[in-house]
């Protein structure tokens, strides 16, 4: 096989594959003998059909789909070999393509356009300031989240009167309509969710048996809540002006836990609380740890900026992404393109700067690291429904089915990689630690 390749202009050339019979013939063969030996042609016996009619019924096909086999495992080899960083894929060159005719031609010639990545810096160095934030842990934010786990392991009540907050029972009538009152029985509303306060404070202390009267769609201003208070359609609902009352017949209220030795084990597990001090000592490290996760977050976040800042003016051949783009994307029209164009374009410079960084600091993804942080995104899982603790055993399991999919692998490996880069970049670049406190933090990302 001959292969040219011209010389780049803007980044993009021609590879030139010119193919010959020693190059397919071999393969074309062996994939004809295999076809002659499953054919099912009447008048022949399996593996008796005559080679001449096998590559008669079926040699255009083969040698087609041969030469397209050998086309890509040279082409891949040749660029391998000459160790081209080529961006996306080679595509082909109709112009510089001789029309192709299997039946009169041994030797074929395949032209593709290759366009090969730009020369660029994404390093950081000393000259490049970052700031690592130590977030603040107050006792404010303890006590917050002390509050915030006594109210979620608490319970509910029975309460003799209606205080802020609370779930109501009873018997809503229809006023006024002596013909077909509606009535719902066991109706369930809460004060709190009412639009009109002056109607929800008709509720404030009211107690068992009490009937109050008032006006669904003024309290609500909202056909959908009132439609499910009533249990009647939307539409019913919209055209509803009438008064109701209702008879007062249970109020349930949320109750606290009492900060004691029974939440502590519900938050942190049997006999690994000793006081209410070692509590709140448990909490401000808890919070401490995901207050370092953030200030991580952020770190990233202001580490990439400064390298995508300097791959701002690194050149790309646009025009041969915006084909390949169409190319390799069927269900893409030219106007999403254009519209997206600038985002594919950083996600692209943001790629190539990790492969480059990577290779600077030596970066090595193993098996145990994408295990540690699979089980850690199980973790925050996890806590966003409540379980704060979960067994070492469940958060495996967990995160082993995550990584069965190949979507949140990718994603997963990449993450890895971005942190150790992040952690290579606090070993280059001038570093200033920051206290700051959590409010002052959040208008960072404001």
């Amino acid at each position: 096989m001959k292969v040219e390749k011209s010389e780049f202009k803007d980044m993009v050339g021609v590879i030139t594959l010119t193919i010959e019979p020693a190059d397919y013939q071999e393969a074309e063969q062996k994939e004809l003998r295999q076809i002659r030996q499953k054919a099912n042609i009447p008048g022949f016996r399996p593996g008796m059909v005559p080679m001449g009619m096998v590559k008669k019924m079926y040699g255009k096909g083969v040698l087609a789909e041969v030469i397209n086999n050998v086309i890509g495992e040279k082409l891949s080899q040749y660029i391998e070999d000459e160790k081209l960083q080529i961006l996306g894929d080679p595509l082909p060159n109709e112009e510089l393509t001789p029309a192709v005719d299997f039946d009169n031609q041994d030797t074929f010639k395949f032209a593709f356009d290759v366009a090969i990545a730009p020369e660029f810096d994404a390093k950081l160095t000393a000259k490049n300031k970052l700031t690592q934030y130590e977030i603040t842990v107050t006792d404010e934010m303890v006590n917050k989240q002390v509050n915030s786990y006594a109210e979620r392991f608490g319970e509910y009540v029975d309460a003799e009167a209606v205080a802020e907050g609370d779930v109501l029972k009873g018997l809503l009538k229809e006023v006024g309509n002596d013909a077909n009152p509606m009535q719902k029985e066991n109706a369930m509303l809460n004060p709190g969710y009412m639009k009109d306060k002056k109607v929800a404070k008709l509720f404030a202390g009211k107690k068992l048996g009490e009937v109050i009267t008032f006006n669904p769609m003024k309290a609500y201003d909202s056909e959908v809540e009132v439609a499910s208070l009533l249990g009647i359609k939307k539409e019913e609902a919209k055209e509803l002006k009438s008064d109701f009352t209702f008879e007062l017949q249970g109020i349930t209220r949320h109750q606290a836990a009492k900060i004691d030795g029974e939440l502590f084990a519900k938050v942190y597990g049997e006999n690994n609380v000793k006081d209410e001090a070692d509590f709140r000592a448990k909490v401000r490290a808890e919070i401490e740890a995901n207050m370092a996760e953030d200030a991580k977050y952020k770190f990233g976040l202001d580490a990439k900026e400064a390298i995508m800042k300097k791959m701002e003016k690194v050149e790309f051949p646009n025009a041969f992404l915006r084909r390949w783009v169409l190319a390799t994307n069927k269900n893409m029209t030219e106007e999403q393109v254009d519209k997206d164009f600038d985002q594919m374009l950083n996600e692209l410079k943001w790629h190539l700067a990790k492969d480059q960084l990577m290779k600077e600091f030596n970066v090595q993804v193993e098996k145990e690291d994408v295990e540690a942080y699979a089980k850690e995104v199980a973790k925050m899982q996890f806590m966003q429904y409540g379980l704060m603790h979960v067994e070492d055993q469940y958060l495996t399991n967990f995160a082993n089915e995550m990584l069965k999919k190949e979507d949140q692998l990718r994603g997963i490996v990449e993450r890895v990689a971005e942190n150790k880069i992040y952690e290579g970049i606090k070993g280059v670049a001038k570093i200033e630690n920051k206290a700051i406190s959590h409010e002052d933090f959040g208008k960072l990302f404001a």
